[in-house]
């Protein structure tokens, strides 16, 4: 042990040190970023969940898989903010896709230096800090594929029945995730890429099929996990939304380049802006630099990484940054690759491209948990997390203004209608205050210009009555209505200047009268 540690002392206390920087980047202020609609749903469904065993399978109604929502279950116990609960979920998922770097980068390339740089790059990477911070399915996702990868790889390699099992349970875990997780069912086999295969072709074909053999126990392990799915009644919602979300097959010979084009130049510009740029750069020159001597390791970790995002652009209704999360780790492994390189000018390059990268990544880093507002974000995602209906500025606070005034007067029941059904509004504030029972939140439509009738009902019924609505969403003239406008949270503003807002209102005995 004393051996061990005489040598990798200095490799372990630096990769202790990253792993601990990627902590406190992903745990420090981690509520930061106002809830975002899908976050609110999430959450929703794992505290209903929760409470009623007979919704284990809730999420399946839309066409998403629970374990997530599972995950987050426990934790609904030790955080009293039930967002914090997901997003601590999320922060560890993004830890042990850390380590998974690690371990993967050192299998394939048996380099510390390598190992340690890639592990860095994804620590305070701001593409993959973003969304490591968010209560959404993505990073665990990301998570499993790693794993899967490591595992599998190790597989390939010994010929192990144990480490195939395991690829398993990480398949199956992804499965039981995100639908995305297909790509990495489909891209096992490339990992053969590995193999050092016997000179003789009777051994050769032994090994092939031994592996063949381990592929099918991994393959068949992911699958059973992926079935317990059956047990819930909308099982068969997940094909119904995929369809949703994707193009047929057809696709391909109809319209081969849209939205393939937008799509692809949109994840370009998402790399670039939140890899940073300089991931990209040292991805690049990885490839280049290692594709003569690591002419397999490379394409497989390009496989891995680059291929499904081809797929997506060319066959995606939908695509969002947080698509291609899962790719990031291969992206970090290949930029890593770089450190390779045996020339010393090009070294001295290499390592003041990384300096860059820090500087540059820890600047973005520290917006995000400081002032996400100001940070560099993509346009799509500025607009979807900070500026429109999806952003949830100003929830929390209103959940908070409901509580004091609940904590005043604990008696009879209050009454709170938001706009929408289904999204920011109303699961972002029914999460907040699902402790409180007697607080009752319903939506109660999406374009309001009057006072709705449950609301109105509620105030003859003697109920303290609300209203919380975006300001796009209200038309109506509140001092007509009999609406006392309680608080205003403004969102991000908009590239033409414009800014939308939260409001909060208290429906009052004049909106009863005016109604008479």
């Amino acid at each position: 042990m004393r051996k061990f540690w005489h040598k990798w002392r200095r490799e372990i206390l630096i990769g202790f040190g990253i792993i601990v920087l990627a902590a406190i980047l992903r745990l420090v202020n981690l509520n930061s970023l106002p809830v975002f609609a899908d976050e609110a749903i999430y959450v929703r469904w794992a505290l209903v969940m929760k409470e009623n065993a007979a919704f284990r399978f809730l999420p399946l109604t839309d066409g998403k898989q629970p374990l997530y929502m599972w995950v987050v279950i426990p934790f609904l116990k030790v955080f009293s903010n039930p967002l914090t609960a997901a997003r601590f979920v999320s922060a560890m998922s993004g830890l042990i896709t850390l380590i998974g770097v690690f371990i993967l980068t050192y299998l394939i390339f048996n380099s510390t230096k390598a190992c340690l740089v890639a592990g860095l790059i994804y620590a305070i990477s701001p593409f993959t800090l973003f969304f490591d911070r968010m209560a959404l399915a993505d990073a665990m996702l990301a998570m499993f594929g790693v794993w899967t990868f490591v595992l599998s790889v190790i597989t390939v390699k010994r010929l192990r029945l144990d480490t195939a099992m395991l690829a398993g349970f990480a398949l199956g875990g992804a499965l039981l995730t995100k639908s995305p997780a297909i790509f990495f069912a489909l891209l096992l086999p490339l990992t053969a890429l590995l193999v050092r295969w016997p000179k003789k072709g009777r051994k050769i074909a032994l090994y092939l099929g031994k592996l063949v053999f381990l592929w099918g126990v991994t393959i068949t392990i992911a699958y059973g996990f992926y079935n317990i799915l059956r047990l819930g009644p909308e099982f068969h919602m997940l094909a119904i939304r995929n369809k949703d979300y994707i193009y047929p097959f057809s696709h391909l010979l109809t319209s081969p380049l849209d939205p393939f084009l937008p799509y692809l130049d949109r994840s370009i510009k998402w790399l670039w802006a939140l890899g940073p740029s300089v991931l990209l750069v040292l991805f690049v020159s990885g490839i280049v630099l290692n594709l003569k001597k690591y002419f397999k390791e490379i394409i497989l970790l390009v496989g891995w990484g680059v291929v499904p995002i081809l797929v997506q652009v060319e066959f995606a209704k939908v695509f969002t940054a947080r698509y291609i999360l899962f790719t990031l780790p291969f992206f970090c492994i290949v930029a890593a690759s770089v450190f390779l390189v045996k020339k010393e000018i090009l070294r001295r390059i290499i390592v003041a491209g990384l300096i860059v990268f820090v500087i540059h990544s820890l600047s973005i880093d520290y917006l995000f948990l400081t002032q996400v507002e100001a940070a560099p974000l993509p346009r799509g995602e500025r607009s979807g997390y900070l500026e429109e209906w999806t952003a949830g500025q100003g929830i929390y606070e209103v959940s908070e203004l409901l509580r004091e005034e609940w904590g005043r007067a604990p008696e009879g029941q209050m009454v709170v209608g938001t706009e929408g059904y289904f999204g920011t509004l109303p699961d972002g504030l029914q999460a907040y205050l699902n402790d409180i029972k007697e607080i009752k939140v319903m939506g109660v439509g999406v374009n309001i210009s009057d006072v709705p009738e449950q609301l109105l009902n509620s105030k003859e019924e003697g109920n303290r009555t609300y209203l919380v609505v975006n300001n796009t969403r209200f038309s109506g003239n509140p001092e007509n209505l009999g609406l006392k406008l309680l608080a205003v949270y403004p969102k991000a503003v908009r590239l033409d200047g414009s800014r939308e807002a939260l409001l909060f209102f208290e429906v009052t005995e004049e909106a009863v009268n005016n109604n008479l």
